[in-house]
């Protein structure tokens, strides 16, 4: 990727910082511009320069992150945030991603994962560490089974092309990946997916899993 990527990190243990800052040094084209021990510094910062993307660390003084993201969403809705934590709980990631997160990974991940992470997300794609998707899944699992006996969500037709997108994103594929299976544009991709969201009523990659796995498409 030849995309000059500038990079904000966010957490209150240098060491985080420097450790997130040395495995990304090797890749030119990803850029750390500015990193911050808190919240309150990220925003003061943002005022002065805007990064592409910014690893947040979830547990912080002072400032949380939910509110953060939520605080830097509203005022720059252009800028990617992606979750960088220890916390591995299907709530704590769905939370986030609810909150206004492009990504969330968890501080122990490969190097090749935080850069494909960095590059889907700035390439306006959604992802979840691969660990943690399984258990994202399986916990919407439990939550069917013990909902089933509920009135059945209301039933929306989705064409052959949109199934097939579907089961690609889920299945995180890229917007580029999807549109070289498929022999499509990317900018059909990136139509389908909108829709698929609009007519699913659905924000993120988290409510389309919840929505395939009751169609029964994962």
């Amino acid at each position: 990727m030849s995309a000059d990527i500038k990079v904000s990190i966010v957490d209150d243990h240098p060491m985080v910082i420097s450790g997130l800052t040395n495995m990304l040094q090797p890749f030119k084209h990803i850029r750390i511009v500015s990193h911050f021990l808190n919240g309150n510094d990220l925003l003061d910062g943002l005022a002065h320069h805007l990064p592409d993307i910014i690893l947040m660390d979830i547990m912080m003084p002072g400032m949380q992150g939910p509110e953060l993201v939520r605080r830097v969403k509203s005022a720059y809705p252009h800028i990617k945030v992606l979750a960088v934590t220890s916390l591995d709980t299907p709530g704590q990631i769905r939370n986030m991603m609810q909150c206004g997160c492009s990504g969330y990974l968890l501080k122990n991940t490969d190097q090749h994962i935080l850069v494909e992470a960095i590059e889907r997300t700035f390439a306006g794609d959604e992802f979840i560490e691969p660990a943690l998707k399984e258990q994202l899944v399986q916990s919407m699992l439990r939550f069917k089974e013990k909902h089933e006996s509920n009135k059945a969500p209301h039933k929306v037709m989705l064409t052959r092309r949109e199934k097939e997108i579907l089961q690609l994103i889920i299945q995180e594929y890229s917007n580029q990946q999807i549109a070289d299976k498929l022999f499509v544009s990317l900018r059909t991709v990136e139509n389908h997916r909108f829709n698929l969201q609009q007519k699913l009523q659905v924000r993120n990659m988290i409510g389309l899993v919840k929505v395939a796995i009751q169609m029964g498409l994962a």
